[in-house]
């Protein structure tokens, strides 16, 4: 036979207790819904190339060093140990755009979480997708794994999050009971967890406006108005953000994202601003939020129905 040579993908023999794999695909085509809206969410998971041990972690936003280290530290520390080496892809998405100094920063980053387990970091080389073919080729096995437990479910939609990401973990944990010998059999060889988690948040500050709150990300949060003009300390995890005023913890928020157009969110508690609205109730009807300001749907298609039947001034 004639025609060029082509690459040789050689499989490889795993220890126990040698390496463990971390990615992330998205499962925006299962369509999944909380509370009847859609859920645009990615799947972290970690596996143990030896024993097949799996996790699976709910991502809100997209591939992120935040995403990672917080997905990666549950899995560890439900498995109870930690592999000598950690191999990830080279986070492409997270280093889009990026200058070369906070490409450099994300490295370290990651190097001083693997550091902290006493795992040593690799990643793929680019362009080879192989090399975390352990990992790579589970991702359509669990995810067809998900799509038949919705079906067998009867519904795509949840109450909240914490009802989905309980529906992934019991998933997970039935593919992990047909592994429990292998796992069993490797955890003796997994490196002893440190006494606690390092960091796997993102910290910044931000300065609280006259608008009753401060924009991060493109996203604008509502905080309680005695904190205007107050610079406040924000770590931003995957799904909500501590606040701080110095050293005291004041609250937490759920985290919102910027449309995918580049537009600015919202993310708005009424009870910051109805104090002001009472005063100034003009205000809300070309309000930028108006329709985050609602508790619940009924409220703004009550307000809505009254524009139609009153004057401004009037509804």
């Amino acid at each position: 036979m004639h025609g060029a040579e082509q690459e040789v993908i050689f499989r490889q023999v795993h220890e126990p207790g040698r390496l463990g794999l971390s990615d992330f695909t998205n499962m925006d085509s299962l369509e999944v819904t909380i509370a009847g809206q859609p859920l645009d969410h990615l799947l972290y998971h970690f596996r143990l190339a030896y024993s097949g041990f799996e996790h699976g972690h709910v991502i809100l936003g997209g591939e992120s060093f935040v995403a990672l280290a917080e997905g990666l530290q549950n899995a560890l520390w439900s498995l109870g140990g930690a592999p000598h080496d950690h191999r990830s892809d080279s986070l492409s998405a997270a280093f889009r755009n990026l200058t070369t100094n906070e490409r450099e920063d994300l490295t370290h980053r990651y190097e001083e979480l693997c550091a902290h387990y006493h795992m040593k970091p690799t990643r793929n080389n680019k362009g080879v997708a192989h090399e975390n073919g352990s990992i790579e080729s589970v991702h359509g096995h669990i995810k067809a794994a998900v799509r038949d437990a919705l079906l067998m479910r009867g519904s795509n939609d949840f109450d909240d999050l914490a009802a989905y990401r309980a529906f992934i973990d019991e998933i997970v944990s039935r593919r992990n009971a047909h592994n429990l010998k292998r796992i069993e059999a490797e955890r003796p060889h997994l490196q002893e967890l440190p006494q606690r988690r390092t960091t796997d948040s993102e910290e910044v500050v931000v300065r609280v406006m006259r608008t009753g709150g401060f924009t991060l990300r493109k996203v604008f949060y509502s905080v309680p108005s005695r904190l205007i003009g107050h610079q406040l300390r924000v770590r931003l995890f995957d799904d909500r953000l501590d606040v701080f005023v110095g050293g005291t913890y004041l609250m937490t928020l759920s985290r919102g994202r910027s449309h995918p157009d580049g537009r600015h969110s919202q993310v708005v508690n009424y009870r910051h601003v109805i104090h002001s609205l009472r005063q100034k109730p003009m205000a809300l009807l070309r309000l930028v939020y108006r329709d985050q300001l609602f508790p619940r749907l009924e409220y703004r298609q009550t307000f809505e129905a009254l524009l139609e039947r009153l004057t401004d001034k009037q509804a």
